[in-house]
Order: C-alpha cells, then sequence, then structure tokens
C-alpha cells in the first residue's frame, strides 16, 4: 500500500499533548530477527512480532490460542483491516459474521474493539486511551455523537475503573469514522485492549492541588506516547509494543492519597522525596492485579527515581522491554508482571532493570526505596465542592452513578464544563466526574442547574453510600458476568441511602464475575456475581447471587480483601439489602434511620 494511501485510509496523525518520547536507540533484548524483511505491507510498520527475540517467538509458536493468532497474523494489521472490513461491510460485499474469526475475537481488540457476541452480536464496546483520565466538552459530545445511532439501551458511554472512557454499540462498518474523529481529537482506541498497555493513570487533581507532590499529566502523556505513538511515522499506533504477553496496567500517584490505586497495578509509582537530597520522586511498586485465577497486591520493587520525565518514561520502558520479551507466553493466567518479578526474585529483577536502564544510557540513576512519610494523613475526598490551590477557583465533585453515561448525559456534562470549568472535566477511577477551576463566585450558579437537580442522576451533594458505588459493566454487555451490575449497583446505592446514616464515605464495589474489573477486593463492601440458590414452592432453585467481600483498603494503607464474608447470597433486595445493612451497622457503625 502506498503511503499515500495509507494516510488517507488511516488518517492517524495525531499529535500529542507533549512531544513524543522518541528513545535515543531501540534496545532490544536477545536476538532478533531482522525488522527491515517483517515490515506490514499493508500498514507500512515492523510487526509486533519482529522486535521479539527469537526465543519468545519460538515460545509463542507453541504458545496459548492468542500467542498463535498473534504469530499468524501480526495484531498491527488490524490497524488497516478494520478500514477494510467497514468498507466492504458498507458496500455489501460482506456481513460481519464472515469477518475472519481471529480478528473478530482477538486482533480487533488492538484497535480498542471488544465483541460483544454473547450479549449484542456484531457490536462492540470501543476503548479509548484518555491519559490522566483528562478529557474536553468536545471529546464528549463526540462521544455521544458516536454512540447515539445505536439506541438509548445501547448505544451508552461507560467512565471506567482506570479513569478511562468506553463507547458502547460500536458496529464495525462505523468504527472509521470514529477512530479518524478521535485522532483529530488528540485521543486514540489504539492498543488500549488485550495484550496491551492500559490507560494511564494518574491523579485527578493534577495542577489544582495545594498537597500535590507531582504533577501527573505530562508523565501520562508521555508515557502514552512512549505506547502507543509511533515516533518513526508519527502516527498512533506503535508496533514496538504491539506483542505483549499479556496486558500492563501503570498508574502514577500525584500526592499522598494515590487518587491512582497503584497498589493494584503492574507499575505503580508513589510520590516520595529522597531523604538525603529532598528531590521528589517515586517509590516503584510491582506486580498488582486481578484475575479470575489470582488477586495480587503490588509489592515493593526495593526501586526509587527521580520524578522527571526522561526517569519514568525510561524506568517503564525498561521493565516493559523484560516483560515483552520474557513474559509467559503458554499459560495466561501467569503471563502478567508479577509472576516474572517472583520467577527472577525481587533483588534479581531489580538488577536486571537496572542493567536494562543504563544500556539507554540517559543519565537515569536508580536507587533504593525511599522512606515513605510518616506524618498523620487524610485522605481527601474527590465529590462535592472543594478548594483547589489556585485562589479564587474551586473543583466540584460530580456524581456520575455507576459511571453510565447516556447521550443526553455527555452533552449535559460538556454544557457544564463549557460554562463552568473552561471544557474540561476529569474523569477519576470512581467512575465520577471532576469540573476544575471553577469560580468561586459561579458555585452557587452551578449547584442550581438542572442537570445537578433532583431529578438528575448527576449530583454534586450525594450521600455517602450512593456516592462510592462503582461497579464494572455487568450481564448487560459483558459475556463474562454472572450478573447484572450497574442497574442493581445504583439501586442499591440509593436504597440504603434510606435505610442508614453512616459518618464517612462507604466504598461498594459490584463485579460481575471473578475477573472483578469492579475491584471488589480494594472496596470496603465488595460484591461479587456468584451462584445462589433460594427456596421456590419448597425447592432450591439457582438465582443470580454473589459473594460478599469485607475491609479492602485504598491510599497509604492499602490492602486487598482477599476472601469473601458471606457467600451464595441471592441478590433481590429481601436477602442482599438487610446482608448489607447488618455489615454496614457492624463494621462500619451505621446507624438506621
Amino acid at each position: 500500500m502506498k503511503r499515500s494511501i495509507l494516510s488517507a485510509v488511516v488518517a492517524i496523525v495525531a499529535l500529542s499533548s507533549t512531544k513524543a518520547f522518541v528513545p535515543t536507540k531501540l534496545q532490544r533484548g536477545g536476538s532478533h530477527r531482522n525488522v527491515a524483511t517483517e515490515i506490514d505491507v499493508k500498514v507500512e510498520k515492523p510487526t509486533g512480532t519482529s522486535f521479539l527475540p527469537e526465543e519468545a517467538v519460538e515460545r509463542a509458536k507453541v504458545g496459548n490460542p492468542i500467542e498463535k493468532n498473534k504469530i499468524a497474523k501480526d495484531p498491527i494489521n488490524s490497524w488497516v483491516d478494520v478500514y477494510e472490513y467497514a468498507r466492504k461491510i458498507r458496500e455489501g460485499e460482506m456481513t460481519w459474521e464472515e469477518v475472519e474469526k481471529a480478528d473478530l475475537d482477538c486482533r480487533l481488540k488492538y484497535v480498542g474493539m471488544l465483541h460483544r457476541g454473547k450479549r449484542t452480536p456484531g457490536q462492540f464496546m470501543m476503548r479509548l486511551k484518555v491519559p490522566n483520565g483528562i478529557v474536553n466538552s468536545d471529546q464528549m459530545r463526540f462521544y455521544a455523537d458516536s454512540v447515539e445511532k445505536y439506541g438509548d439501551e445501547g448505544g451508552v458511554v461507560d467512565i471506567t475503573t482506570r479513569a478511562n472512557i468506553q463507547l458502547r454499540g460500536v458496529k464495525i462498518e462505523d468504527a472509521p469514522d470514529i477512530i479518524d474523529g478521535l485522532h483529530a481529537r488528540n485521543q486514540t482506541s489504539f492498543q488500549s485492549a488485550l495484550d496491551s498497555v492500559r490507560n494511564m493513570v494518574g491523579s485527578p487533581l493534577a495542577g489544582i492541588d495545594d498537597q500535590e507532590l507531582v504533577d501527573t499529566r505530562e508523565l501520562c502523556n508521555a508515557l502514552n506516547d512512549l505506547v502507543s505513538f509511533d515516533p518513526v511515522t508519527e502516527t498512533r499506533g506503535n508496533p514496538y509494543w504491539a506483542n505483549l504477553p499479556r496486558k500492563f496496567n501503570i498508574a502514577v500517584s500525584g500526592s499522598r492519597d494515590d487518587f491512582a490505586h497503584t497498589h493494584i497495578n503492574d507499575i505503580g509509582l508513589q510520590p516520595v522525596a529522597h531523604a538525603e537530597t529532598g528531590e521528589m520522586g517515586f517509590n516503584v511498586a510491582l506486580g498488582g492485579y486481578m484475575s479470575i485465577k489470582r488477586v495480587a497486591e503490588s509489592i515493593d520493587s526495593k526501586m526509587w527515581i527521580a520524578a522527571d520525565r526522561n526517569s519514568v518514561v525510561t524506568l517503564c520502558e525498561a521493565i516493559l522491554r523484560i516483560f515483552r520479551d520474557e513474559g509467559e507466553r503458554k499459560d495466561r493466567q501467569k503471563a502478567r508482571l508479577m509472576w516474572l518479578v517472583e520467577k527472577y526474585g525481587v533483588d534479581e529483577f531489580k538488577e536486571a532493570v537496572i542493567k536494562e536502564v543504563e544500556s539507554y544510557d540517559r543519565g537515569v540513576k536508580i536507587e533504593d526505596t525511599q522512606p515513605a512519610a510518616q506524618e498523620a494523613f487524610e485522605r481527601r475526598q474527590l465529590l462535592g465542592v472543594q478548594p483547589q490551590k489556585q485562589e479564587g477557583m474551586k473543583r466540584v465533585g460530580i456524581l456520575v452513578p455507576t459511571g453510565r453515561l447516556s447521550v443526553k448525559e455527555c452533552r449535559d456534562l460538556a454544557d457544564l464544563a463549557d460554562k463552568y470549568s473552561d471544557s474540561e472535566i476529569r474523569l477519576t477511577v470512581e467512575q465520577n466526574v471532576i469540573l476544575p477551576n471553577v469560580d468561586e463566585d459561579k458555585i452557587d450558579d452551578l449547584l442550581a442547574e438542572d442537570v445537578l437537580g433532583e431529578d438528575s442522576r448527576f449530583s454534586a451533594t450525594p450521600g455517602f453510600i450512593e456516592g462510592n458505588v462503582v461497579s464494572c459493566t455487568g450481564a448487560q454487555f459483558c459475556p463474562l458476568a454472572l450478573v447484572e451490575t450497574k442497574s442493581n449497583a445504583e439501586k442499591m446505592g440509593k436504597k440504603l441511602e434510606q435505610l442508614v446514616t453512616v459518618d464517612r464515605p462507604i466504598r461498594i464495589h459490584w463485579t460481575g464475575c471473578p475477573n472483578s474489573c469492579g475491584q471488589v477486593q480494594a472496596a470496603d463492601i465488595g460484591i461479587m456475581g456468584a451462584p445462589a440458590r433460594k427456596e421456590v414452592d419448597g425447592k432450591k432453585m439457582a438465582v443470580p447471587g454473589c459473594k460478599i467481600f469485607v475491609g479492602g483498603r485504598i491510599g497509604e494503607d492499602a490492602h486487598l480483601a482477599m476472601e469473601p464474608v458471606k457467600t451464595g447470597i441471592p441478590l433481590e433486595d429481601e436477602f442482599l439489602i438487610p446482608e448489607l445493612v447488618e455489615i454496614l451497622k457492624s463494621e462500619f457503625g451505621a446507624v438506621e434511620k
């Protein structure tokens, strides 16, 4: 394909908000294939596989089915194939059912498109990359425009637990217009799913926080460019990271609050000053993740780096290179970073990272973990009207129940942002939004807006329970979910607010299955979809049910609740609500109304 045709078809020239990080040289581990002979003729980029050492390629050839799919047809093909499929479907040459199965179920995920064949055949969830969770009103309206044609039930937008955006209902024939629209707005969906580095989570208060230790915005944008921006072609889609063994999560915390939840990420950067020099930097936590087979809290890597862009990008690049080339490619349940760290040993993995970083010759120094601050600190709230460091300005956190947004609600938020926050909207990992930089003298006007009134789902003054409900996608769209979560979670939050009073925020997370996308182990109370039985006409009948977890913590004292305290509880209000009320009373001091 000629360069002019590629540019016209793909239209992915997307300049980053910060200058793309270009390594001084491409570091490769082991003996590599000849990249020059591995250029994909359609995409005109090196294949993702061509960057792997021969040993990793051989392991992939006999690896799990996804690895074999990636060997048979490189993932980067999808960045062009989706345009060709769309054209053929629009012109009547084929239907979505005729899309190659490996593309439908695997490779299109590298475009950020996940087929929801079990719930909505022929329609996809499209996941974006929104570094640091910052969007603007134009982007929010574009999301609404993109899904509107799919109807009120199917065409919705979700805020995720990575402060990211997911578009629901997308069809292949519509994908090119959405992708091009995203790239025109300096966003992408490329490399947002399957074996890719996922959305970069930072501080939702970056740049406006009077207790900020590090402004995470530039770092998240630089890391996003590292993994999804090709510095050679200056287009989105970086083949250098297009064949990881498994997904990879990075979180950069900007304060002691740890709003990014670093303890459940593969790389978690926790801000702390160097004990001797006072230079601000990060302690590096490694290996946190949640899955159906294992839930792991991150561990101390015994590493500290300076909080500058060069150090942060170089460290993450080094760890990613080691993970890409040495990670498990047979058993996907053992293909996360934690397993590789354990295989090495923490000290030995640190040595490997230091050696890799030094080979880049960028002047980055890795030091030992620095002591964390010991002064008393209370994690702050993100909802409601709160102070920020700019004089005369406030931030206003708004509840978006379970992160679910209708087309109208997307546009309502965009209108609020245009009117009060200079068009800026910040997403949080609690699936809510913040309007930053609101003039103090406009706060009353903002709170009086109909969209924040009693008849709206949005609220700037939610209760301590309903304002802290988090939910995964659930059975409405996700094929893995055992139960519907979002509607049940929203209804439960309102019901509990009517029944009890609590004196602090109580985080209740819902997840539809043991994969724990809703992060129930990190919640005060976690509700995980599971089998249950109830008596009907004298017989025990299977019904939608759950397990209940209690005692997860976030922030500096983060802790995961690994085992459920209740199992086999039916989801119906008559069974679940009394259980939750009792837990709220016994564990969190709730008082019945």
